[in-house]
């Protein structure tokens, strides 16, 4: 199964920034995938005013791999932290 890939920068009120991936079924629509990660910021505590469509820009596509899959599966997205989280 290929997944997409959506590379994703949010500025925190602090000046800082949260920088992660958002990991989605390859035909899920944008609008869903930015509601993923407003989703995630939520969990995070995270005060932002969203994600924009500038913030948030597909990457690629990739094989899945187990670790996504179950939460992909379950929640629909599985978000990967890089910097910031």
């Amino acid at each position: 199964m290929e997944v997409a890939v959506f590379d994703t920068y949010v500025k925190k009120k602090d000046g800082r920034y949260l920088h992660f991936n958002i990991i989605v079924g390859k035909d899920t629509p944008f609008e869903e995938v930015l509601g993923y990660g407003n989703k995630y910021l939520q969990v995070k505590g995270v005060n932002s005013a969203g994600i924009l469509h500038k913030d948030c820009r597909f990457c690629h596509l990739t094989a899945i791999i187990p670790n996504w899959e179950l939460q992909i599966k379950a929640e629909g997205y599985y978000v990967h932290e890089l910097e910031g989280c």
